[in-house]
């Protein structure tokens, strides 16, 4: 089952007219922050956590809207038994302490992914946390935890096979919106920029439908050493970007005729 419920993705619409910045972080390079300074990973993600309230903080003041965050993949059950719960003991600690001040500044706050595998008391943090910002709309945080795009694809398809089977819909009349209006991440804006950090350059499983027509930034810097300034120098490069989203740039055309 998907965590949160239809409810909470219509509160992450923005109001008709509002202009949208939706940006997406792979925050990667905990591991190797620590081993480069002789510490264990858990030390790491300690740092990183940090590093995600910054950068929170700096997204805000910068003009981003919507700010999608790669927590904790399908992929990471695979790593050891002590890693994984220091990392859900991090979830909680950070839901604990900053919740109240997220809502306080008007963070509305969405986790997606599978609710299987994760321990019921953060299943039961992660509805609160839905419940006490709901109603937020300064800036958007979705948090993708337990989440791997392949497996919410497969569920959507799944959704809309069961929906024709039952004759609910024509599969003639199925498009890429209600598609995509049937994944985890519906309701938000399109997304616009897609950043990974520690200067690796893949997607990792990682909004794989979402990211069609996103711009990609990818940064030789760990993410415990991220923050306000490595956002803006990726919003920088961003900016000067030409999104023709498959169309030929005007001005090239002008040139070839």
């Amino acid at each position: 089952m998907p965590l949160g419920s239809m409810d909470d993705r219509e509160a992450f619409r923005l109001a008709e007219g509002l202009e949208s910045l939706h940006v997406a972080i792979i925050m990667d390079g905990n591991g190797r922050w620590a081993k480069e300074r002789g510490q264990i990973r858990t030390v790491g993600h300690k740092a990183g956590v940090d590093a995600l309230k910054r950068t929170i903080t700096a997204a805000a003041e910068l003009g981003v809207t919507h700010m999608t965050v790669f927590a904790f993949s399908t992929e990471n059950w695979r790593r050891p038994e002590a890693e994984v719960s220091d990392l859900m003991g991090l979830l909680r600690a950070f839901i604990k302490a900053d919740l109240a001040r997220l809502r306080r500044e008007g963070v509305c706050v969405r986790i997606i992914g599978q609710e299987a595998g994760l321990p019921p008391d953060i299943v039961g943090m992660v509805a609160d946390a839905h419940e006490q910002t709901r109603d937020n709309s300064r800036f958007f945080l979705q948090v993708a935890l337990n989440y791997g795009a392949q497996a919410d694809i497969v569920e959507a398809a799944r959704v809309l096979a069961q929906q024709a089977r039952d004759g609910l819909i024509d599969p003639e009349a199925i498009t890429p919106e209600s598609f995509g209006a049937s994944l985890s991440t519906h309701g938000l804006p399109p997304l616009d920029l897609l950043i990974r950090t520690s200067g690796e350059h893949r997607l990792s499983n990682f909004l794989l439908w979402e990211a069609a027509y996103a711009e990609f930034v990818f940064q030789d810097i760990l993410w415990p050493d991220y923050g306000r300034e490595s956002l803006k120098q990726a919003l920088d490069i961003f900016a000067r970007r030409n999104r023709r989203f498959g169309a030929v740039d005007p001005g090239h055309a002008a040139q070839s005729a």
